[in-house]
C-alpha cells in the first residue's frame, strides 16, 4: 500500500549537480534536532549532523531510521540524587504520514510496518524516513519494537536490527528511489545485505552499491549476537544458516 505523493520519490529541492549520486543513509539513531528524540549521543549527533550537511550542500541523499516512540530515556533524579530513567512518549506531530504500509518477516512472523517522512524544511535536513510497528494491525510484541531505542532484551534488538536494515531496504523499493549507494552507519543496517543479496543475485552487485562506515572501530562497541538466534528472528531474510556462512566466511556461532 502506497501512497501516491511518495511513489517514484526525488529529493524536494534542486540537486547540486557535484552530489547527484543518490545515496541512502541507514542509522539506528538521528539527532537532527532536540525535538525529535530519536537519538542517545554520539551516532545519533552524527548522522543528524550529516543530514544538516547534506542538505546544505544539496545532496541526493535520503535518512533512513526508526521513529523511537518512547526515545532513548529521559534522565531525571531521584530525592537522593541518584538517576531516575523515565520512557516517555514522544509527540511528533510535525511528521508527515506518507500513507507507505508493508510487511517484513520477524521471527517468521509477518510484522506491519509504516513510514513517516520529515519534511527537509522542517529541520533544515536531508529528507528522512522514520519506521514504526506501533500499529495496530501488530500484535502487542510487535509493536514494542520501536518503542525503546537499543532495548535491553536481546530478541527486541535483533528485531530492531531487522526493522531497520531489511525494513529500510524495502521502504527504498517502495518509494522507487534507487539509490546508486547504501550506505550503512554502523553494523545496525547490516539485515538489508540479505535483503540486497536477494534482489540484486551476488555479492558482487551488492559491492557495487554498499558503503558501510563505523562510528566506533572498538571490538566492545560492536555488538556480537547468537546466529542461531538471528536465524530464528528471520534475521537473514529466509536464506540458509549454510548459504550465510558461505557468504560472510563467519563459521563460528556469533554473529
Amino acid at each position: 500500500m502506497s501512497s501516491t505523493g511518495f511513489h517514484n520519490y526525488t529529493v524536494p529541492y534542486q540537486v547540486d549537480e557535484r552530489y547527484s549520486k543518490k545515496v541512502a543513509y541507514f542509522s539506528m539513531e538521528f539527532a537532527v534536532h532536540q525535538p525529535l528524540k530519536i537519538y542517545s549521543g554520539g551516532l545519533g549527533f552524527l548522522s543528524g549532523s550529516h543530514l544538516r550537511s547534506a542538505y546544505e550542500l544539496k545532496q541526493n541523499l535520503i535518512g533512513i531510521g526508526i521513529l523511537w516512540k518512547y526515545g532513548y530515556y529521559d534522565q531525571a533524579r531521584n530525592q537522593d540524587q541518584t538517576l531516575q530513567v523515565q520512557w516517555n512518549e514522544k509527540i511528533y506531530n510535525y511528521l508527515e504520514d506518507t500513507g507507505i504500509k508493508f510487511q517484513i518477516p520477524i521471527h517468521d512472523h509477518p510484522v506491519w510496518v509504516k513510514a513517516y517522512y520529515l519534511n527537509p524544511s522542517t529541520f533544515n535536513s536531508a529528507p528522512l524516513f522514520l519506521l514504526s510497528t506501533d500499529l495496530p494491525e501488530n500484535d502487542y510484541v510487535s509493536q514494542t519494537i520501536c518503542h525503546r531505542l537499543y532495548d535491553g532484551n536481546t530478541a527486541t534488538k535483533v528485531a530492531q536490527f531487522i526493522l531497520l536494515g531489511i525494513g529500510g531496504a524495502k521502504l527504498i523499493d517502495e518509494l522507487n528511489f534507487n539509490p546508486d549507494v547504501y550506505h550503512l552507519n554502523e553494523a545496525h543496517a547490516m539485515s538489508s545485505v540479505f535483503y540486497l543479496y536477494k534482489k540484486l543475485g551476488s555479492v558482487e552487485e551488492i559491492k557495487k552499491k554498499l558503503v558501510f562506515t563505523t562510528h566506533t572501530p572498538e571490538e566492545a562497541g560492536n555488538e556480537k549476537h547468537d546466529i542461531f538466534l538471528c536465524e530464528k528472528m528471520s534475521y537473514f531474510y529466509g536464506m540458509p544458516l549454510e548459504k550465510v556462512r558461505q557468504l560472510t566466511g563467519i563459521y563460528d556461532d556469533q554473529v
